[in-house]
């Protein structure tokens, strides 16, 4: 499938893609850390190999130059959400090759699948003006809401209490790096690339709940 737009030096994207048909492509905790894990290592110049690398020192690792800059992240069981930024000429490409052949060389040995596991390519939109850029945020940072409440788009917040207490625990998006929660995947976001739209904790939490009066 091609893609409608051009990917270009210093510009926003918001990167996402699902499983092949819709299929899971996280089964458990451990898909979701690998994935994790290839949000730092594939962001980078340098090969790697996991064999070589000690567990728990994936983020200690020299990646070498990273081609991207990645400002939020959120993985759920069919899908992810990136916000990036090309840093290096090709680096979307690049960086997003790498992660997919990654991702899926290992989820097929360790599940002894065989063929493409995401939807053909990755899909991206331009985030060309600043309210898009500074939603999006809130946006992929949501999106783990679907978990305990499917339809929270359409019926909006019922408890914003459960919520909230819900998004303080789930570790598989860069949230909780934004409230100075995160420990090792905070290595994988880069906010000072990004406008500082967020200058203290509480303000990601109240944009987020702003995001339900923003119109695309």
């Amino acid at each position: 499938m091609s893609r409608n737009i051009e990917l270009s030096l210093d510009e926003f994207y918001h990167v996402f893609n699902h499983g092949n048909g819709d299929r899971l492509i996280f089964l458990d905790d451990l898909d979701k850390q690998r994935f994790v894990s290839l949000l730092y290592l594939a962001n980078g110049s340098e090969p790697f190999d996991f064999q070589d690398i000690s567990s728990g020192q994936e983020f200690f690792f020299d990646r070498g130059d990273p081609p991207v800059a990645i400002g939020a992240w959120c993985l759920m069981d069919n899908h992810y959400h990136l916000l990036i930024k090309e840093i290096v000429e090709g680096g979307i490409s690049q960086f997003m090759h790498r992660l997919a052949t990654g991702y899926t060389m290992y989820f097929n040995a360790r599940y002894k699948k065989r063929g493409s596991l995401f939807e053909s390519r990755f899909r991206a939109k331009h985030l060309d003006f600043d309210q898009y850029l500074k939603y999006m945020f809130a946006y992929i940072h949501l999106n783990p809401v679907k978990m305990i409440e499917p339809r929270w788009k359409n019926v909006g917040w019922a408890n914003k209490q459960k919520i909230l207490e819900f998004l303080d625990n789930y570790p598989f998006s860069s949230y909780l790096d934004y409230l100075g929660l995160g420990l090792k995947e905070n290595k994988i976001i880069n906010p000072k690339t990004f406008p500082e739209y967020f200058k203290e904790d509480k303000e990601i939490t109240g944009e987020m709940f702003d995001w339900l009066n923003f119109e695309q």
